[in-house]
């Protein structure tokens, strides 16, 4: 498989099956998105691609205001990046979870309101620290010319 200009390949199958057994495993969860820190779709289960692209649209976006606001009220760490663990969005019927997943990485998750949030967390967790070797989204690099 090409790499994409963007530093990843354009389709994760080898990732896909992570989120499928991550989605089938959990109870209450919809779907998972896996995406670049800058919103970029890389893999999904559970959602079409028009979704899995939006969603991660969205969570990039909601996850670099949380970052903006920790930098800004300090809340950093040794090397002065921002420490967000997870951020959280309850709609009518559905939560949204977003968290780091690997370098320039983030892991979008959609779940059913009434789901146990500390069940989520965990299962996001251990997804994450499994595989966050794969899971990591190398800087961009400009196209050759």
């Amino acid at each position: 498989m090409l790499p994409s200009p963007f530093g990843f390949t354009t389709s994760a199958p080898e990732l896909a099956w992570l989120l499928q057994a991550f989605v089938e495993r959990v109870t209450g969860v919809r779907g998972a998105v896996l995406l670049s820190g800058d919103g970029i779709h890389k893999t999904s289960h559970g959602l079409d691609q028009d979704n899995a692209d939006r969603l991660a649209a969205v969570a990039g976006g909601l996850y670099s205001l949380v970052a903006g606001t920790a930098a800004q009220i300090g809340d950093v760490d040794d090397s002065g990046h921002p420490r967000v663990r997870q951020v959280i969005a309850e709609m009518g019927t559905t939560v949204l979870y977003v968290c780091t997943a690997g370098a320039g990485s983030r892991l979008a998750v959609l779940v059913d309101t009434g789901t146990d949030p500390a069940v989520i967390g965990h299962e996001m967790v251990r997804l994450g620290n499994s595989v966050r070797t794969h899971l990591d989204t190398p800087a961009r690099t400009s196209p050759s010319a």
